[in-house]
C-alpha cells in the first residue's frame, strides 16, 4: 500500500524564521516553494523535509530526522564551524570518539535544531 509511495519527515518549530536560517543556511538544505504561510519545505538528497509551526515543538524526546552521510566525522566538523552543538549520549555498546558514537561500522551524531527537535547523521563504513 505505502510501499511504493515516498515520505516526507515533519518537524515541528516555534519559530519559522529563526527554522529557515537553520535548516536553509546552517544544514544546507535546499528551500522549496510552499504554498502556506505556516510551512517551510527544504530538499535534502531525494527527500523533502517540512517543517511547520506548532506549540508542540521541541517536545519529542527521540531522534526527528537522521541523514545518511558519507563521512558523518567531516559532515559534523563543518557543522560544529557553524556553530551546531553535538550531543553526547551514554548507550551500550556505542565509544564516543569527539562528537562521534562508533558502535562497530557504524558512526553517528546527534544535534538539536533551536527548538531541540533532535536531528542525526550517520554512515557506516565498508570493509
Amino acid at each position: 500500500m505505502l510501499g511504493d509511495n515516498d515520505a516526507v519527515a515533519t518537524v515541528a518549530v516555534r519559530d519559522l524564521t529563526a527554522a529557515k536560517k537553520f535548516y536553509g543556511d546552517t544544514l544546507g538544505l535546499k528551500a522549496l516553494p510552499s504554498e502556506e504561510q505556516e510551512v517551510l519545505n527544504f530538499k535534502g538528497g531525494h527527500t523533502t523535509l517540512l517543517v511547520y509551526r506548532s506549540q508542540f515543538a521541541g517536545t519529542n524526546k527521540a531522534t526527528s530526522v537522521t541523514w545518511t552521510v558519507d563521512d558523518v566525522e567531516a559532515v559534523a566538523k563543518t557543522l560544529k564551524g557553524k556553530g551546531v552543538e553535538f550531543e553526547h549520549y551514554n548507550m551500550p555498546g556505542m565509544t564516543l570518539k569527539g562528537d562521534v558514537h562508533v558502535a562497530g561500522k557504524t558512526k553517528a551524531a546527534w544535534f538539536k535544531d533551536p527548538d531541540g527537535n533532535i536531528h542525526g547523521i550517520v554512515s557506516e563504513r565498508a570493509d
